[in-house]
């Protein structure tokens, strides 16, 4: 006789005892499939990144603003409307969410698409007089080029020119800062970080 532990004497559910002896019963047979081979892998690695997607337009959108950022190859010389584009981003922005660098990016070069409401070129936008509060006369404070931000603004300009990444202030002509209440009779098209978006 098998005693049972003290604890299973207040309980009301039944205990089950097993034994050893064995039971007949039949039990129906289950078809199963071989999993497919697995591909043979040229490299080492167990994780790769996930693919981009590839939009109808021939447009490469990765799953996030900060992956295609990584993603960028920052040369060693940029051309001159780099250089103005990626100054703005890191004088005006910086220290800003990814998207809201990319959307001060959108506004310079928006301008320069105006078709006359602004000057032509990016460089032209940037060195108008009285629209940046970084720019002196014409030329840039110094930039510390081998710290992340600059390669960061850099990367974002890179991408807003190339059209890779869809911002929410995507036709916004104008920002500021949110500190400051300019009264201004336009659209607002985003806030993102600390600027507000306009077209």
């Amino acid at each position: 006789m098998v005693s049972a532990p003290s604890f299973a004497e207040t309980d009301s559910k039944p205990v089950f005892v097993t034994t050893n002896e064995s039971i007949s019963q039949s039990v129906p047979a289950v078809a199963v499939e071989p999993l497919p081979p697995v591909p043979q892998s040229s490299s080492d690695s167990a994780i790769t990144a996930a693919p981009a997607e590839e939009e109808d337009t021939g447009r490469i959108q990765t799953r996030s603003l900060d992956k295609l950022v990584s993603q960028q190859a920052v040369p060693a010389t940029l051309d001159k409307e780099t250089e103005c584009l990626a100054a703005s981003v890191y004088f005006e922005s910086k220290s800003e969410p990814l998207e809201g660098q990319l959307a001060v990016a959108e506004v310079v070069l928006n301008r320069a698409k105006s078709g006359g409401r602004f000057p032509p070129s990016v460089c032209s936008v940037v060195f108008q007089k009285g629209q940046f509060s970084f720019v002196r006369g014409h030329g840039f404070p110094p930039i510390a080029r081998s710290g992340i931000m600059w390669k960061t603004a850099v990367a974002i300009a890179q991408i807003a020119m190339n059209d890779q990444w869809d911002s929410r202030a995507s036709k916004a002509l104008y920002f500021h800062a949110t500190r400051v209440r300019p009264g201004w009779n336009r659209v607002r098209v985003a806030q993102l970080g600390n600027h507000v978006f306009y077209r």
